[in-house]
Parts: C-alpha cells; structure tokens; sequence
C-alpha cells in the first residue's frame, strides 16, 4: 500500500436518503485521487473541522468512480462527528485519509451479496463488480419499509428483502430470507452488524459455503497502530504475538473461518 497521508476533497452532493442516513460524494484533486487505489470493501477516514474533534471517522466506500477522482459515503449520523459531516454542502471541503483496511476478495462462482442496515453501503460498488462475471443476489435486511439504496442494486443483482417487521418482504432476518427464497451461492459476502455476522458465519458453515465478513467496529488511529480496534481470531498475530486481529489495518473483512464472533 502507497504511503498515507490526508488529502482534501470537495463534496460534490449530500442528500438525505432516510431519517439519518446520508449520501455524500467527494471529488479529489488528480494527483491526491485516492479513488485510484480503493476496492470495494475498504474505508476511509473523514475529519472533523472542530479541534476538539480529534479522532477521525471511519465510513466505508459505496461508490467508487476512479476516472472521475470521485468515491460515494453513506452514513448514518450517530454522534457530533458525523452530524458536523451531515451539514456540508456541496462545494465545501473535508480531510480524508484512505483507502483504509483490506477489502473483498472477489471469487468466481455463484455470489450472495448480505448487508443489514448502515452494512448495506459498502456492498453495493461489490456488486457492481462482481456483475460483470458472476451471477449476483442480494439479501438487504431493514428494520423497517425504509429501503436505503435497494433500487440502486437492482441492475446489477436479483434483490431481497427482509424487514424486522415484516412491512417488506420476508420477515425476519437476511438467512431468513435466504432460506425462505433458497438462494444458493459458492460465496456469502457480509456486513452488518455481530449477530448478523455470526448467523452468517454459521449458515455458510452448515452449508459448505465460503464466506468474506466484513466488521463493523469502533476505530481510533484506523491504520493498526493503537490497537483499539481489535477483534478475536483463530490465528495468532503477527503483530501483537495474540489471537487478535486489527479490523483497520487486517480487516475490516475478514475470511469468516478466520475471526470469532462470540462464538
């Protein structure tokens, strides 16, 4: 990976696509395109203009668009941080760091796509590519009918839904509408929250299927040096001599077999 250092990008649109969730894209100069570089699955880290606002803010990619030096956000505003980024408009300027993180390994075969909830962003420049030479389903689990991005799916897959409610789709969660629709796949690709992951993790092992998770986890420095993002892994690591893996700098995806969820 090329050497990290912050860049400033502008933001070209913001809108709010639901009750919190925002979609922004930010355009970069040529010779700071950190668009070049990223893959889906990977991060970027935005700062903050506020300098009690130390800590950047992860968010993962959605979009990427290399030729034009543009990558897509879509978050959702939990905190003072991402409610500073929710008020930008285009024609401003944020800091960023990135691409972060390692991102999908993209087999051939059979894909089922899963993201619940802020999860749902990141698999959707995963399925634009894997469109081009595998056959692609998505499985989106909502709380509730306010369905972020599935229209933007439907080109590129065969789209599901399940709402906790019930209101869409099948009711229940994302295996629950695996089942109930039989989708089959040679790989799950995944994120979303824990428990998600881990009925994931479990229905691909049940059925000899390869599955990449993707983990959603708090992040301070977002370049593996504090250790403050790590997760539980079947393997010791090379860096810390424990089972241990850092989500910033070896994940945020993850071969499922490879990190434990609580299990």
């Amino acid at each position: 990976m090329a050497d990290l250092k912050k860049c400033s990008a502008h933001i070209t649109s913001q809108v709010c696509l639901e009750t919190d969730i925002y979609s922004m894209w930010l355009k970069f100069n040529e010779d700071e395109n950190i668009a070049l570089n990223a893959v889906p699955g990977q991060f970027i880290s935005l700062y903050s203009k506020a300098g009690n606002r130390l800590l950047p803010r992860p968010i993962s990619i959605c979009e990427i668009n290399a030729s034009e030096c543009m990558l897509r956000i879509v978050y959702r505003v939990v905190g003072s941080g991402t409610n500073e980024f929710s008020k930008l408009l285009p024609g401003d300027t944020i800091n960023i760091m990135g691409p972060l993180g390692n991102g999908f390994t993209l087999n051939k075969g059979k894909a089922v796509l899963v993201g619940g909830g802020i999860g749902i962003p990141p698999m959707l420049e995963l399925a634009k590519r894997l469109s081009e030479d595998c056959g692609v389903s998505v499985v989106l689990g909502y709380r509730d009918n306010r369905l972020f991005l599935k229209e933007e799916f439907e080109p590129y897959a065969d789209v599901y839904v399940s709402t906790e409610d019930g209101s869409v789709g099948t009711k229940g969660n994302v295996i629950d509408a695996i089942k109930e629709n039989k989708l089959d796949a040679d790989t799950i690709y995944a994120c979303g929250p824990i428990p998600m992951l881990r009925g994931v993790k479990d229905y691909a092992k049940e059925n000899e299927i390869k599955a990449q998770i993707s983990l959603e986890e708090k992040m301070a420095c977002g370049i593996g040096a504090c250790l403050g993002c790590v997760c539980k892994s079947k393997d010791k690591d090379l860096h810390s001599n424990v089972n241990n893996k850092r989500v910033c700098k070896d994940g945020p995806v993850f071969d499922a077999e490879d990190v434990r969820l609580g299990d």
